[in-house]
């Protein structure tokens, strides 16, 4: 790395902390706002029951807080945080911190096997599609993207249900076998394996299309260029054109759409998930939804909001690597770019 990409992705860096410090903030107060809005609380399901008396149910609120305004707790809330403490589960009276550890793993695991899966399948058909522009397959494909984008996620997590029902060909629920040790044998991967495949494919399908048809989009606008008919004009093969001269040019918007998608497969994946009974945080969202469970839930909102900056940063920073006109804008002085 030279000293000016160096320099770019530290002044990037720079600028994106001096930005999410405030709108991390920002996020955490109106979420804190919304959720503490809603009708009812945690202990909404302890009042209707006729065991608990009402000062069982008021100690509890003193105990936890629910009797002060929520800005007081907000306050409360945020120096917990500062401090690295997210509070405990209102629900499983377990840290914040432990519920969200246990399961944060799954979900990354789900969301990057997705990306890859993604990656995978979508670069190379959006290849061949805009290589064979008009063609069957180029037909296919997009009838394909149209039908993956416009069903909704919840209805490929059931129709995939229904499909391990009927052929028994995946297990439904959980990260592994109750049989299966949890370690590093051959078999306990294979497991995992094979719980991890049709949730990641149902979560990967959307990105797909989204993948593919920006694949597709970005060679039909590069390879009409006047450089890849120059190249053409040399001699070199369709391939040896494609690979080493129209890729890297059209991987530019395709690099941002990584950046929000790591973001994004964390918020998707609530739906796959619940439906699917993946053990993630997405389910566990749900059910600190259901609970009013505040502390979860907050955790859970800050956790997708760092994802989505980072995934921005992530974004930007492959956008330096990959087209060295950035590292000019941003390795260039004010007062040099209006030189003449």
């Amino acid at each position: 790395m030279d000293s000016r990409l160096a320099t770019s992705i530290a002044k990037l860096i720079l600028k994106r902390l001096a930005v999410a410090v405030p709108m991390l903030l920002l996020i955490s107060l109106i979420s804190f706002a919304l959720i503490n809005a809603a009708p009812g609380d945690a202990l909404a399901e302890l009042k209707q029951d006729p065991r608990i008396s009402q000062e069982t149910v008021n100690r509890l609120r003193e105990q936890y807080g629910l009797d002060r305004p929520w800005l007081a707790r907000y306050g409360a809330w945020l120096s917990g945080v500062l401090r690295g403490d997210f509070g405990i589960s209102l629900s499983e009276q377990l840290p914040v911190t432990t519920l969200i550890g246990s399961r944060l793993g799954n979900t990354l695991k789900l969301s990057l096997t997705a990306t890859f899966f993604a990656l995978l399948i979508a670069l190379p058909l959006g290849a061949l599609a805009a290589k064979r522009r008009g063609s069957w397959l180029d037909r296919a494909t997009g009838a394909l993207t149209l039908v993956s984008l416009s069903t909704p996620r919840i209805v490929l997590a059931i129709i995939a249900l229904v499909f391990a029902a009927r052929t028994g060909l995946f297990p439904i629920g959980n990260v592994r076998s109750l049989n299966v040790a949890n370690d590093w044998s051959a078999a306990s991967i294979l497991d995992g394996w094979h719980h991890l495949m049709l949730p990641a494919v149902v979560m990967s399908l959307p990105l797909i299309a989204v993948y593919l048809r920006q694949t597709r989009a970005g060679l039909l606008e590069v390879l009409a260029a006047d450089f890849i008919r120059t190249a053409r004009a040399k001699g070199l093969s369709e391939w040896a054109v494609i690979s080493k001269h129209a890729a890297r040019v059209a991987a530019a918007p395709l690099i941002t759409l990584f950046g929000y998608a790591i973001a994004a497969l964390l918020s998707g994946s609530v739906i796959v998930e619940t439906v699917m009974a993946w053990p993630g945080i997405g389910q566990l969202a749900v059910n600190a939804t259901r609970t009013r469970d505040l502390p979860v839930l907050m955790c859970v909102v800050m956790i997708t909001a760092v994802m989505m900056l980072l995934g921005n940063l992530l974004a930007d920073a492959l956008q330096l690597l990959a087209d060295p006109r950035l590292r000019e804008t941003f390795s260039t002085k004010p007062h040099e770019g209006t030189r003449r």
